[in-house]
């Protein structure tokens, strides 16, 4: 398949809070991304951060009695060690207190503001402060917004409006733009209202936790025109023209569905402004949910990453987020059901496939892998599924169906296993020891071709499973184990887990 430059983004995440699953889920989903296409020969570019100015961020420093960059020193760092934890392999960490961002941000505002896409004007209106914008009376009379009040100032508006119908042309010729289709239909009901012009600034009086407007110090930079530039300065943008060329525009923005519409109408204007141009895709994944309702710290319903991965392992935590939620749709998070998916998925089928060849092959050949012969039509499905799967993987994921990618290797598993079955090669070795060698050799290079493509979700367990049959390094590719090879001992690799009490 023909190699690229791939370039994908996660949000920059707020440091007002500890990180939680939400964060979690879309760093791996990203990660999971960026390693398949690594696996495809792609050269990639992740790139993760932390949004680390606004009220938001402000608010939290002196409710701890700090600085607001101490505040965000002390919380980086927690944020770096998930990701370490999770075994997120990112290109990039990105904090908009760095100086390459600053000073990026202070450029774009003053080339917007010379091309007299920047004015002042007095505004009155409501101010969600969760969510850290002005919102219309309709977004306030929908419930959806805490913490608002009504507030009247003087402000710097970037003319967000002048664009609306630029945008909605974009979106309408571009289908991939904004992924998955009802979202795009969202934002194109959202356009069908006249787009009201985009607030850029806050007061020092009222907030002083900002970057400086180049052309009036008196006002910091309101928190999204700030934020979403880390999509541009991170790969170069005012700084490194050919790094920015080889790698702008972005192929996918990962976003959660809650910041839609900031990343789907504000930042393709602001785009248009600066004369740069948009991202591919924008694909806004759901909400993973505990009992039907959208996790958050002020309903005590959150799921630290950190518990579950101590409790049972980076890897089963990975493997159930990516392959639970449907992308694009929302999740329901229960231990019942992560428990359920790791005994089925990782237990039953995958574990113990590894488990049943390698004991076979201890006890028939000595722990050596046996010469596969000749093929037989029993074979066929096996390696037929094998030479299809690396094409069917890289179809799903080149369309962001993660979970499908990862059910199209869990099948190949679910198949071995059946073949396995109907084989016997326990039964068939008590006659005929060279085609109990063939019936080990498929299944146990199916199982190393799994490992392979799981590789990208589970990178510690694979890695493991590939040491046992000696076959680090190979490819997805049929007929690349190496008969002969001793098997390495090896512990179970997914115990079965009991259901805790109730």
């Amino acid at each position: 398949m023909a190699q690229k430059n791939f370039y994908l983004t996660t949000p920059i995440y707020y440091v007002n809070d500890e990180p939680h699953i939400g964060h979690a889920y879309t760093t791996i989903l990203a990660d999971v991304i960026s390693r398949f296409h690594r696996a495809n020969g792609d050269e990639v570019f992740f790139l993760t951060g932390l949004d680390e100015h606004g009220q938001k961020v402000q608010q939290a420093a002196e409710k701890r009695g700090r600085q607001p960059q101490e505040h965000c020193d002390l919380l980086a760092p927690r944020f770096i060690q998930l990701w370490e934890k999770l075994e997120i392999k990112y290109d990039d960490f990105i904090r908009t207190t760095q100086e390459r961002h600053t000073r990026i941000v202070q450029q774009v505002l003053q080339d917007v503001y010379d091309k007299d896409d920047i004015y002042m004007a007095e505004y009155e209106g409501w101010y969600s402060v969760s969510e850290e914008r002005f919102i219309t009376d309709t977004e306030k009379d929908s419930g959806e917004f805490r913490d608002i009040k009504k507030i009247q100032e003087k402000n710097y508006f970037f003319k967000m409006s002048k664009y609306q119908d630029r945008l909605i042309e974009h979106i309408q010729s571009n289908p991939e733009f904004i992924q998955p289709e009802h979202r795009k239909n969202e934002i194109l009901g959202f356009l069908r209202q006249p787009l009201n012009d985009l607030c850029i600034s806050r007061p020092k009086s009222r907030m002083s936790w900002g970057i400086d407007l180049p052309f009036d110090d008196e006002y910091v930079t309101y928190v999204w025109f700030d934020a979403l530039l880390n999509y541009v300065s991170g790969p170069g943008y005012g700084s490194d023209e050919a790094k920015f060329n080889k790698w702008w525009p972005a192929d996918v923005h990962l976003i959660g569905k809650d910041i839609l519409t900031t990343h789907c109408v504000y930042w393709p204007t602001m785009l248009f402004s600066m004369g740069v141009e948009l991202p591919k895709t924008i694909f806004a994944h759901g909400w993973w949910l505990t009992g039907d309702t959208k996790m958050s710290k002020s309903l005590g319903n959150v799921v630290n990453p950190l518990d579950l991965i101590d409790e049972y392992g980076v890897d089963p935590v990975r493997y159930y987020l990516m392959s639970e939620m449907v992308l694009g749709q929302d999740a329901n998070f229960t231990m019942e059901s992560f428990i359920k998916r790791f005994n089925s998925d990782l237990a039953n089928d995958f574990g113990n496939l590894l488990n049943r060849v390698s004991g076979l092959i201890g006890k028939y050949f000595d722990g050596v892998i046996p010469e596969l012969g000749e093929l037989t039509p029993s074979e066929q499905p096996v390696v037929e599924k094998i030479n299809a799967l690396e094409s069917q993987v890289a179809e799903s994921i080149n369309q962001l169906k993660v979970q499908e990618a990862v059910d199209q290797i869990l099948q190949l598993v679910r198949l071995v296993n059946k073949y396995m079955e109907e084989q016997a090669p326990w039964r068939v070795a008590k006659e005929d020891l060279s085609a109990a060698g063939r019936i080990l050799y498929t299944a146990t290079e199916a199982l190393r071709v799994v490992a392979v493509h799981l590789t990208a979700v589970m990178p510690d367990k694979t890695r493991t499973v590939l040491e046992v049959l000696g076959a680090l390094g190979t490819g997805s590719q049929w007929g690349q184990l190496t008969s002969g090879t001793k098997l390495k001992e090896h512990d179970a690799l997914f115990p079965r887990l009991e259901l805790p009490a109730e």
